[in-house]
């Protein structure tokens, strides 16, 4: 799934970056990725469509004033597929979720965003339209997005309730990877919040592929990006760090084990 132009309801088709100085923060990615932007007026002020050579990987815009009010800081949030918003907000609703953002048309769709039981926050969007060709899994794109949380049980629940994602349970030693499927395809993982982090709030985290994690990292901090974890390999995956970009929204970089 390197490019698609229509999502598939259940799969990951959109992350955007929240940020008090957006302007800034396009400039870091921009830097980091090789991101271009383009600006798209909006009611609510300017929004960046992040691109590479034309093919969409990402958005950027102002903190909204309903996130700021929810004492959300800088952060990445990463957009689900549905074929109703606003019934799969009614939904997530009725499954224990906070609705943080109420169902609203932006261009030619609809979203919302929702903060799971254990505080996990994410977006769902409907739309009819293709609003271009979106990258996947492709080198400076999105390739994963991944939940930690101290309440796994509830939140596997919580995911298979409202997407009806399937799971799968992968051993790690001292604790289990729970990989969740829009079927048979992976699109999520989610996993325990570790015990030296267990009063952290639960978080998505977007994952984008990189060539060189290490030098990625490198390139992060002299743009005056942060370090959260250094690179680590994870057998038969890849190697992944844990940055934050200049107003701390928090992200990660993986160069994938190329798959057989």
């Amino acid at each position: 799934m390197p490019e698609f132009a229509k999502p598939v309801p259940g799969n990951f088709c959109w992350t955007e970056v929240f940020l008090e100085d957006p302007a800034r923060g396009k400039g870091f990615y921009g830097e980091l990725f090789g991101w271009a932007s383009k600006e798209m007026p909006g009611s609510e002020g300017t929004y960046d469509i992040l691109h590479i050579g034309g093919k969409l990987v990402a958005g950027a815009s102002k903190m909204p004033p309903e996130l700021k009010k929810a004492g959300a800081p800088p952060h990445w949030l990463s957009h689900v597929y549905v074929t109703d918003a606003n019934a799969a907000t009614k939904k997530a609703e009725g499954l224990g979720a906070q609705i943080l953002r109420a169902p609203a048309r932006v261009g030619s769709g609809t979203v919302a965003i929702i903060q799971d039981p254990t505080g996990g926050r994410l977006a769902v969007w409907s739309t009819k339209e293709s609003l271009g060709t979106f990258l996947w899994g492709e080198i400076n794109s999105l390739c994963w997005t991944e939940l930690t949380t101290s309440h796994p049980d509830a939140a596997i629940k919580f995911y298979v309730g409202l997407f009806g994602w399937k799971t799968e349970a992968w051993p790690m030693g001292d604790f289990t990877y729970t990989v969740l499927k829009n079927g048979d395809v992976p699109v999520a993982g989610l996993m325990p919040q570790p015990k030296e982090m267990a009063d952290a709030p639960t978080s998505w985290t977007a994952y984008f592929a990189v060539s060189d994690c290490d030098a990625t990292t490198k390139r992060s901090e002299k743009l005056g990006g942060t370090i959260c974890m250094p690179p680590h390999d994870i057998p038969n995956v890849g190697r992944f760090s844990i940055l934050a970009d200049p107003e701390g929204a928090t992200f990660a970089v993986i160069k994938n084990v190329p798959r057989t």
